[in-house]
């Protein structure tokens, strides 16, 4: 299995370290800094993967590999992905973990711990 292409984004994607400073500076904006706790950010993420889950959960195989043709299930999925990110990119400001390098470093030791299968 090869790696799939680095896609270029479109030029107006903004960068996570900018994203991640829009989300800071909207929660600032309305006072709920105190609210984001290391605690209270990990429930979130785990109840917005949750509402993701909940959108394939009685799908059968083929029907959840098509979901994204349905435009209202394609939005949600969407709208999901965006709440996952966003509460996992405020958890990780709060701890001071910067999540490629955490990803990165978990690659590299699945690496050791999963070698790949030889060819044959």
């Amino acid at each position: 299995m090869t790696a799939p292409e680095d896609p270029q984004p479109p030029a107006d994607v903004p960068t996570l370290t900018e994203l991640t400073a829009r989300l800071a500076e909207f929660a600032a904006a309305r006072r709920w800094q105190p609210f984001h706790t290391p605690k209270n950010l990990a429930a979130a993420l785990s109840v917005e993967a949750g509402e993701l889950l909940e959108i394939f959960q009685w799908l059968t195989p083929e029907q959840a590999a098509a979901v994204m043709d349905d435009p209202k299930d394609a939005h949600r999925v969407r709208d999901e992905v965006a709440d996952v990110l966003a509460y996992l990119l405020q958890f990780c400001a709060a701890v001071g973990v910067d999540p490629l390098a955490a990803l990165d470093a978990k690659i590299d030791r699945n690496e050791l711990r999963f070698p790949a299968a030889p060819d044959e």
